[in-house]
């Protein structure tokens, strides 16, 4: 790398270390505002997408929906021998099949992904309590996306998504797969973001399709119209409060929610958690995820409450990436997983009574 070069790199550098020194300091508390913890819905892109799937599965019984945007068939990337081998050397049999057979479709002729192994294998964490009973999950509604032109999580491995969830029982009345627009892998929008086969940072395209209100609307049912511009605020907060005790977990310091005017004002209001996908969080994209993907205009006239939590860039994941692969501890799965726990807290935060905090 010549001098010019190195300069260019310490300066951006430098600009996201003050990014988010700068999120972290002007961090606020998370506030309570006795939102209801049981109707909560979880959606994701790409590894945002496992980990909305993972939440769900985990929380089943606040669960009411999940939206699965360039994703795959929960517990995707959990090799077969990953007890046999603890330590980090699970994560990495982890990580090469999450690569050849959970975004590209490179292991089918070795049966991987199989939904039905994996429903199997949902239904043994259920019945040790390590997940909510499989039960829990199966009057949710799912809505699935998959771009024509995604060529990173292919179309058949989101395709199995869609089986795992027929596996575990949900009615396929009750499931919506969106697999006809040519978008790349990215999140879609109605007049947002680049050109609709794009998939480049902030991975968010323009292409004449409204998939926030998509995804609610077949989540929650028949919503009001989307207010025309968002007029609730946005609130970055710090997150290490929800990390005590909590080791190897990934987060980032400051995370983010969205409180519509009528959610400061009342309780009762739903939460929709919206995991970002790799290169997506706030450290590398700003606000974009937050304010461009649609999510907040439907919040302001359907009473909701959109967290937005954060993971930060680590040597162990230097895309900052939901953990849907282990490397956080093998037990990424679970309710117990160190993820999982921080957005739970920050949930029972949202849902507590004002006067308690």
């Amino acid at each position: 790398m010549d001098l010019a070069l190195l300069t260019r790199a310490l300066i951006v550098l430098l600009g996201v270390s003050l990014l988010v020194a700068c999120e972290q300091k002007g961090a606020s508390r998370l506030p309570a505002l006795g939102a209801r913890i049981d109707e909560t819905s979880v959606s994701g892109i790409s590894a945002g997408a496992y980990m909305a799937g993972q939440f769900q599965l985990a929380h089943g019984r606040d669960v009411v929906g999940a939206g699965i945007v360039a994703g795959g068939p929960w517990g995707c990337a959990e090799s077969l021998y990953a007890d046999l081998m603890p330590g980090p050397g699970t994560a990495f049999l982890n990580l090469s099949r999450a690569i050849n057979g959970c975004m590209l479709n490179a292991l089918e002729p070795w049966g991987i992904p199989n939904p039905t192994w994996l429903a199997h294998r949902a239904g043994q964490l259920a019945a040790q309590d390590k997940i909510d009973p499989i039960a829990s999950v199966r009057n949710d509604r799912i809505y699935l996306f998959s771009g024509k032109n995604d060529r990173t999580v292919v179309p058949s491995i989101v395709a199995a998504a869609r089986d795992f969830y027929s596996a575990i029982g949900v009615d396929p009345s009750r499931i919506l797969f969106v697999n006809d627009i040519s978008a790349g892998h990215a999140f879609v929008t109605e007049d947002k973001g680049g050109a609709c086969g794009e998939t480049d940072a902030p991975y968010i395209v323009d292409c004449d399709y409204d998939m926030a209100g998509a995804l609610l609307g077949h989540i929650y049912g028949d919503l009001n119209p989307k207010a025309a511009e968002p007029a609730g605020e946005i609130v970055i907060f710090n997150q290490s409060e929800f990390l005590e005790d909590l080791s190897t977990h990934g987060m980032a310091d400051a995370g983010a929610v969205y409180i519509s005017p009528s959610c400061r004002d009342a309780g009762g209001c739903r939460i929709h958690v919206v995991f970002h996908g790799c290169g997506q969080n706030m450290s590398v994209v700003g606000q974009s995820f937050i304010t461009d993907t649609g999510f907040l205009n439907w919040a302001d006239t359907n009473r909701l409450i959109v967290l937005f939590p954060q993971v930060s860039s680590t040597p162990a994941n230097p895309q900052a990436c939901w953990d849907w692969w282990g490397y956080t501890g093998r037990q990424f799965l679970t309710r117990d997983a160190p993820q999982i726990v921080a957005v739970r807290r920050m949930l029972q935060r949202l849902a507590a009574t004002p006067s308690m905090i």
